[in-house]
């Protein structure tokens, strides 16, 4: 055999072994993954809360799972949120946008990467959101922000706290601009839950970042992170790229951020709903003394006035 057959032989068997490896799909669909030690039961993964027994790793979560272990499975309700008209800007890269929408809602099972829910942990009612990182990687267009506000709203009219999940890379650039909109809508409507006297309590999970980061995720009354989330706006490369320095090794994770400021608690995924429970019966109380003050201060105003006026 001459060297040149040698090499198409060679070239024959690396064929057949890479035609043998299993399709995304088909990774998707087993009852394996992969952590630190290799292959790893889902199934004794999911036992665990999806948080590896060996390294601590939070694995990526979605809406339901989340909700399922911050409420307790089958425990809670989830609220339909408006959906505006798909694709507005009639985007195609190497596939329609339309068609990465039925991808999206076909694999995750929900119609945005927004879901809302509301729950009672502890006698107390919750709104709460989550954000699903399998849904175009979690990113934010006008359904996204829907749902956020939807969210908000509803925890205005039931007096409710509120709590989310964020998770994905920012805006979507299928819908640009009108996702880049996304992130002043949903900070206003933060402000109206801070008008309202209302608790709000963002809990990071990894990764968190770009224009998610730089609206509702980082106006939390309380901002708790799962261990080891990435929490960022631009990404390592891009900020080593421009202060031409060495970056410390845990550059923005939950660790890191937490040493800077803009992390209050760092919290594992089973302590989440005791956390959060015992977080918002503080801030409940502290907001009824305030109200019973107001209401004192209101009451004794009135009756002055109505003094002088006899």
């Amino acid at each position: 055999m001459n060297w040149i057959k040698r090499v198409l032989h060679i070239g024959d068997k690396i064929k057949k072994v890479l035609k043998k490896r299993p399709t995304k799909e088909e990774i998707e669909s087993s009852d394996w993954t992969s952590c630190c030690k290799g292959p790893i039961l889902k199934k004794e993964l999911e036992e665990n809360l999806w948080v590896c027994n060996s390294c601590g790793k939070h694995h990526r979560i979605s809406c339901r799972q989340r909700f399922d272990i911050f409420f307790g499975k089958n425990n809670y309700e989830v609220i339909k949120t408006p959906i505006p008209k798909d694709d507005p800007l009639g985007f195609e890269d190497s596939k329609k946008y339309t068609d990465r929408l039925k991808e999206a809602r076909k694999k995750t099972n929900q119609d945005c990467a927004v879901m809302i829910s509301r729950g009672n942990i502890n006698g107390i009612n919750i709104t709460a959101g989550a954000i699903n990182f399998d849904f175009i990687g979690g990113s934010v267009a006008s359904a996204e922000g829907e749902a956020v506000i939807t969210g908000i709203q509803h925890a205005i009219d039931n007096n409710n706290p509120f709590v989310f999940f964020p998770c994905g890379g920012g805006q979507r650039m299928m819908e640009s601009p009108i996702a880049l909109t996304q992130m002043t809508r949903t900070t206003l409507a933060v402000n109206e839950l801070k008008k309202n006297n209302i608790p709000y309590i963002v809990c990071f999970t990894d990764p968190t970042a770009g224009g998610i980061t730089a609206s509702f995720a980082m106006l939390g009354d309380i901002t708790l992170a799962e261990p080891n989330s990435l929490i960022a706006f631009a990404g390592r490369r891009v900020i080593q790229a421009t202060v031409k320095e060495d970056l410390p090794e845990n550059f923005q994770r939950a660790e890191y951020v937490q040493e800077c400021g803009f992390v209050d608690l760092i919290v594992e995924r089973k302590d989440l709903q005791e956390k959060i429970s015992s977080l918002l019966s503080i801030l409940l109380k502290k907001n009824s003394d305030i109200n019973n003050r107001i209401s004192d201060e209101t009451s004794e105003a009135n009756f002055e006035t109505a003094a002088k006026a006899s």
